[in-house]
Parts: C-alpha cells; sequence; structure tokens
C-alpha cells in the first residue's frame, strides 16, 4: 500500500462522475488522513484548481506528508512568468503551510511547447534552485503528449491515466522507457472515475454506446470471481515501473475498501483494450 497516492480533489470540491457525497467534509477528510498515514501512505496529491483542497490539507496538517501540486493554465500574455509561477507555488504554500513541495506538475503541459514555454520551464527550474519544489513534470492525458515534451525538456516526474481499459501507457512502451530515463512514474484514474466500479444499474446512460464492452468486463469480473476494485488496482500494481498509483475517494469507508485490496497475478483479456477517447479521457465526457 506504499505504493498508494491520496488523491485529494474531493477534499476542496465535488469530483467524479461516481461522487454522490459530494465535497469531502473537514472532519471526514482529517480521519481519511489519518488512516491513510497509519496504513503507510506518504503522498497526497492535490493542485490549485481543486477548490479549497490545499487550504483543507494545511487546516488538518501534511508536514509529515509529500505533497504534489499543480500549476493552473497560465494566462495568455503573462508579461512576468516567473513571478506568476512564483507566485502561485508560494500562495500553495501558504494555503498547505508547507516549506516546499515535494513535486509541482503542470495541469496543462500543451503550455510548454508553445512560444513562452522555454520561459517557463526557466521558471520551474528556478523554484527547484531556490528549493521551493523537489520534483518539477507534468500531468498529462494522453501518452502522445510525452515524445514532444521530452524531445525538449527533462522532466522529474510525469502523471498519466492507467487503468484496465486505458493501457496506452503501457502498450506504447513508454511506461518502459520513463522509467529508464529515471522520470517518476505516477498513474491515476485507476478506476476510470469510478466508472469501472459502477454497476450495469448506476452507470450513466450516456456510456450505453460501450454497452458490448461493458457486458464483457461485468462477465470476466464474474467468471474470474474477482471485485472491480480488485481487477482495477492488481492491474496497476503488477507494473513495479510505476512510483505510485493515484486513488481519489469519496468516504473512509470506500478508503477501507481499497487498502483491503487482495493482490493477486491477474490476467486481463485483449478485449477489454479500449482507445476511444471519448471513453478513456473524462475530459470528453460531457460531449457525449
Amino acid at each position: 500500500m506504499s505504493r498508494l497516492a491520496l488523491g485529494t480533489a474531493q477534499f476542496g470540491m465535488s469530483y467524479g462522475i461516481a461522487n454522490k457525497q459530494g465535497k469531502i467534509n473537514f472532519i471526514s477528510a482529517t480521519e481519511i488522513l489519518a488512516y491513510a498515514y497509519a496504513a503507510g501512505i506518504d503522498t497526497l496529491d492535490t493542485a490549485i484548481a481543486y477548490g479549497d483542497s490545499e487550504q483543507c490539507l494545511g487546516s488538518i496538517g501534511v508536514k509529515s506528508w509529500k505533497v504534489i501540486s499543480k500549476l493552473p493554465k497560465m494566462p495568455e500574455s503573462t508579461p512576468d512568468i516567473l513571478n506568476w509561477v512564483k507566485q502561485k507555488v508560494l500562495g500553495s504554500l501558504t494555503r498547505l503551510q508547507l516549506p516546499k513541495l515535494y513535486g509541482l506538475l503542470l495541469h496543462h503541459p500543451e503550455q510548454l511547447l508553445s512560444i513562452e514555454g522555454k520561459n517557463l520551464y526557466n521558471a520551474l527550474m528556478l523554484l527547484k534552485e531556490e528549493e521551493l519544489v523537489n520534483k518539477i513534470g507534468v500531468s498529462i492525458y494522453s501518452v502522445n503528449e510525452i515524445e514532444l515534451l521530452l524531445s525538449q525538456f527533462e522532466l522529474d516526474l510525469v502523471q498519466v491515466p492507467c487503468n484496465i481499459l486505458d493501457r496506452n501507457l503501457v502498450e506504447s512502451g513508454w511506461l518502459y522507457h520513463l522509467k529508464e530515463l529515471g522520470i517518476e512514474i505516477h498513474v491515476r484514474s485507476v478506476f476510470l472515475q469510478g466508472l469501472l466500479l459502477m454497476n450495469t444499474q448506476n452507470r450513466p446512460s450516456k456510456f450505453n454506446h460501450w454497452q458490448a464492452l461493458w457486458y464483457q468486463w461485468d462477465e470476466w469480473l464474474k467468471s474470474s470471481n474477482i471485485s472491480a476494485i480488485d481487477a482495477c488496482l492488481n492491474y496497476v500494481l503488477s507494473f513495479p515501473e510505476i512510483s505510485k498509483i493515484v486513488v481519489g475517494i469519496d468516504t473512509l469507508c470506500q478508503f477501507k475498501e481499497i487498502l483491503n485490496v487482495k493482490e493477486m497475478n491477474l490476467q486481463v483479456p485483449d478485449f477489454l483494450f479500449c482507445n476511444d477517447p471519448y471513453l478513456i479521457h473524462p475530459s470528453n465526457w460531457n460531449n457525449l
């Protein structure tokens, strides 16, 4: 379980298609953090864009944690990029009540490829030199972004989606190449925002376009006598190249279920692989 990292979007906002509880309240957030720390988890994933997640974490106290946060999209024609980046990070550190971040990621890494990309990267590097952050990196949505970014910039950490349906990180070979380059790999969306944990009755009708895939998924789980949560976690845990697996939760009860995962040798059938961006990229779900 030390390979798990706790995603905290729900600490600051209602997040996730399967989330019926809404934003996690302060008391519940405090209980979840205490339980996670006692279980051996040491990394938190947050972002400036996650409502008041950073403020919540800072109020609870996270000095014993490795905290990763993310910069929002930089406004066009920012006159002083270094100042903008530094003020955003100092704001995060103030809210988190921390002297430094373990990791700082770009939520919109495509900006590195813009005309101001080098200035943005230099600002990130300066924050490392000033010891305000340990590692810099990107949060990407598709492995197609990696090659362009790494051809121009050295990164310490990459966060990328990976799950039983979206196996592009593995199939492309980038999982192994990133490891060879010494880049720390964090994966997210292991439950596809909870979609993979839903039963047929609760799955929103807009996903009926992939009904044949859901039928195969449900039948495979049944025939294998495995729960959806065990299948999802064991798939990503089977790759030692992955340093951290970011999991978001809505309740402490749900978190306990994740921590009780049964480790097993999992053979995932090829027919569950999906490359449809309208399904595997949650950013496209509003267009369904």
